[in-house]
């Protein structure tokens, strides 16, 4: 992965386990929500900033929200 793109990862890490964690959301769905949009802000503004640079297939799954796939790319296990 090129270490650029490492804050982009955690972020994408993060929002993904953040969608997992139904005991979270049970117990203060309102903290919860609050953090989804508090990543979704983070990966937006990092997609923006790194924009010029990705690549296009990265870019792609990150403007249709395919985050599985975006991390998958990251991660090297991309189609």
């Amino acid at each position: 992965m090129n270490p650029e793109f490492s804050h982009l990862h955690q972020l994408l890490r993060q929002r993904l386990d953040l969608i997992a964690d139904h005991a979270f959301r049970d117990r203060d769905p309102s903290a919860h929500l609050a953090e989804l949009q508090r990543l979704s802000e983070a990966l937006a503004a990092e997609h923006q900033r790194l924009k010029p640079k990705l690549p296009p297939r990265l870019n792609h799954y990150l403007v249709q929200s395919s985050l599985v796939k975006a991390l998958d790319f990251l991660e090297g296990r991309a189609e």
